[in-house]
């Protein structure tokens, strides 16, 4: 291969939605409207989770885990995307983009780890009710939580060290709303074929890994309230977590489609259509879903806004 076309790339042109300029302005409105549902929704979960002692439980422990990693998982991509809607092309240096790329990779791999272990504490609660504050003591659910991190953001560290030691063929255009593996690796001249096939086995492990525990956990679930005789008992149960697989089906469905999958032959707007639903769309609901749904989370919303009445 000709040397002299290898580039040493010092910045990025992502070019966002090239074919939405002319909507830009009221796109740019409802992604920030969007935006800031999520961080108050998220905010009031961390606030209500930490404060109320009546929800000092693992569950809700997990949940204010699980809110704060929304808040930072949306603040990787959002920003950037609503800069893409407002400018023809949206410059990044090298390093902030290999930044985003760890940061947009490595809590996604917490927030899967973390989906895992709300089921399995909820596997827990129903199956072994007797035993679950033996089972989730704090130490363990601290923990389980800690594990999460450490190993969501551990991982991808070896794909984007390996990323930034590649040779771009002059080219310096992201074919999409912020940076990530796939549009970055269409720029390199050197053969990807490790690279892909390493950023394949590291989401399938924690995407797989972490989608069979949560669908392990939630089919004994299913099977333990199925054995349950009133009715109303069977609905009451279900309703607690039907919302909750809802999305966690959106969002594994989401990932799985873009990144565990080792070829690129589909449509790369495609891509971008699933990236924008679980960068934004998911995050907004899930506050919704979680807890903002669930009755002792607004009995305790509405015990701490009129303590003083």
């Amino acid at each position: 291969m000709d040397l002299s076309n290898h580039t040493r790339v010092n910045e990025f042109i992502i070019t966002g939605f090239p074919n939405l300029q002319n909507i830009g302005v009221p796109l740019f409105v409802l992604v920030s409207i969007m935006y800031t549902l999520s961080l108050i929704g998220n905010v009031v979960i961390i606030f209500i989770t930490r404060y109320e002692a009546s929800l000092h439980t693992p569950m809700y422990f997990f949940l204010g885990n699980f809110s704060f990693l929304e808040m930072c998982f949306t603040s990787v991509t959002v920003p950037t995307m609503l800069v893409d809607l407002m400018r023809e092309k949206n410059i990044v240096s090298f390093n902030n983009c290999l930044a985003q790329i760890y940061f947009f990779h490595g809590l996604g791999g917490v927030e899967c780890l973390l989906l895992a272990a709300m089921a399995y504490d909820r596997y827990v609660a129903i199956r072994s009710p007797l035993r679950y504050n033996t089972i989730m003591s704090s130490t363990v659910y601290i923990q389980l939580a800690a594990w999460c991190w450490i190993i969501g953001l551990v991982l991808p560290l070896i794909p984007v060290i390996l990323i930034s030691q590649l040779n771009y063929c002059g080219s310096n255009v992201v074919d999409h709303f912020f940076c990530d593996i796939l549009p970055l690796l269409r720029l390199v001249c050197n053969r990807t074929q490790l690279n892909e096939m390493l950023s394949f086995f590291i989401c399938s492990f924690i995407l797989v890994g972490s989608f069979t525990i949560t669908i392990v956990s939630y089919v004994a679930i299913i099977i333990t309230v199925l054995g349950i005789p009133s009715s109303a008992g069977r609905k009451k149960a279900f309703s607690t977590f039907a919302s909750h697989l809802t999305v966690v089906g959106i969002f594994y469905g989401t990932m799985m489609f873009i990144y565990v999958r080792p070829t690129r032959n589909l449509a790369f707007n495609m891509d971008q259509l699933v990236a924008v639903f679980y960068c934004l769309v998911t995050p907004v609901l899930n506050p919704i879903i979680y807890s903002l749904r669930n009755n002792e989370v607004k009995t305790a919303l509405k015990k701490v806004l009129f303590a003083k009445r």
